[in-house]
């Protein structure tokens, strides 16, 4: 995509909820410009809700534009009043340096810091941890009206709530001066980040103004905070959150995830997210509502981020594992932390070897009575690893497990369980 056609492309996916001046920001971008997204470490992980932002950045970079990715040694150390009704619990100076690592990592995974057009990795704490409390006051505070604070969303809210402290007020100072150092060192004049970051992203703009003066050009650009149809939050699910680590939201899980999207979230989620051509996004769309039991759009949704998040190798066992959990696959040929991942949430029983299959029908809450175990077996609907097994008095054969460990049960067409033999 030429560096003129992006912001066009934002907008035909609905990615642009606020501007400074589109018309100025159209007119700079007719040419390749330097522009930055910040992430704070909150967690040790980025999570899904990252990903409108992150993948911001990445279409800038694919449209030959310089990236800076930003993580918050700094700024997370005092925490973001943005989007809260209550202050943030303070993380120690090595839990915080542990994470900025972590999260860098995963920037790394992103964008492209090699080829002709290389992004850029910084933290703030290189510029703010040398800066004593009286430069700081001085070269910064001093060119910010505390009643223009004041009326900021963040804060306002805040104050209408639980209050905020002196910490909280003044992320929008530290968050400002790391748009002013970029500018100055790195040329950046384009400041990107979630809607919520509004706030933040014109007092950096202002700081800009009042320190480098009126010629001074800089922009910023928000992107809309993604929430789903029904109200709830995006990327929070019922065992809490959705990480891009995939030791805390398992491949399998973050599939999945993309997968159950609700209907009515789904051609706004392709927009949002998928980094196709739009015209092959709105095909997908289109092919998906003539044939909407299909679920292509959510299955290429769940696809596409996974081969990115994930690699293609583990979202191809993800689906492989999909598929012959019920019967059209080889559940042998399914690498064992596919296996466990996919059968995570479904019953199991730990049994010995030489256990009956009623029992283990039973064991594993398939068939609520032996007797009804045998029935099933009696009528050819209970399954072994997917082998049909139609003898009332087998047992279960440690030979056959699955990794030497793991027999998979199912009773009917979709009804399954496993057995842990460890």
């Amino acid at each position: 995509m030429k560096v003129t056609d992006l912001l066009a492309d934002l907008h035909a996916r609905g990615l642009v909820a606020s501007a400074t001046d589109l018309g100025a920001l159209a007119q700079a971008m007719t040419a390749p410009i330097t522009l930055y997204c910040g992430f704070d470490p909150t967690a040790s992980s980025l999570h899904v809700g990252n990903l409108v932002p992150l993948l911001l950045l990445r279409r800038f970079q694919q449209a030959g534009h310089r990236v800076i990715a930003l993580v918050g040694g700094a700024t997370g150390l005092i925490g973001d009043p943005s989007g809260r009704s209550s202050e943030r619990v303070l993380n120690t100076d090595d839990t915080v340096a542990e994470w900025v690592e972590r999260v860098k990592g995963q920037l790394q995974h992103f964008l492209d810091f090699d080829g002709d057009n290389p992004a850029t990795l910084v933290s703030n704490l290189d510029w703010t941890a040398r800066m004593s409390t009286i430069e700081f006051l001085r070269d910064v505070g001093k060119h910010f009206s505390v009643n223009a604070m004041l009326s900021k969303e963040s804060i306002s809210a805040r104050l209408n709530g639980d209050g905020i402290s002196y910490t909280e007020f003044s992320y929008m100072l530290l968050q400002s001066m790391d748009y002013l150092h970029l500018y100055r060192d790195h040329g950046c004049t384009l400041q990107v980040g979630g809607s919520d970051q509004w706030g933040n992203i014109t007092g950096g703009l202002d700081l800009i103004r009042r320190v480098e003066g009126p010629q001074a050009h800089a922009h910023g650009l928000t992107v809309p905070l993604v929430t789903k149809a029904d109200g709830t939050k995006f990327g929070k699910t019922a065992g809490g959150a959705v990480w891009l680590d995939a030791e805390q939201t398992t491949p399998f899980a973050f599939y999945q995830f993309w997968l159950n999207t609700d209907d009515r979230d789904i051609a706004n989620m392709l927009r949002y997210f998928s980094l196709r051509p739009l015209a092959e996004v709105e095909a997908i769309i289109s092919e998906w509502e003539q044939r909407p039991a299909s679920r292509s759009a959510a299955r290429a949704l769940a696809a596409e981020l996974t081969d990115l998040v994930h690699g293609t190798l583990t979202r191809e066992h993800i689906e492989a594992a999909s598929a012959a959990l019920f019967g059209r696959g080889d559940l042998h040929a399914l690498p064992a932390e596919i296996l466990q991942q996919s059968t995570a949430d479904v019953p199991s029983a730990q049994l010995a070897a030489g256990t009956a299959l009623v029992d283990a029908l039973v064991a594993t809450g398939l068939c609520p009575s032996r007797s009804a175990a045998r029935r099933a077996i009696s009528e050819g609907g209970a399954y072994v690893n997917n082998d049909r097994v139609t003898d009332a008095e087998a047992t279960l054969d440690d030979t056959a497990a699955l990794h030497g460990r793991w027999l998979l049960l199912r009773r009917g067409k979709r009804t399954i369980g496993v057995v842990d033999l460890a």
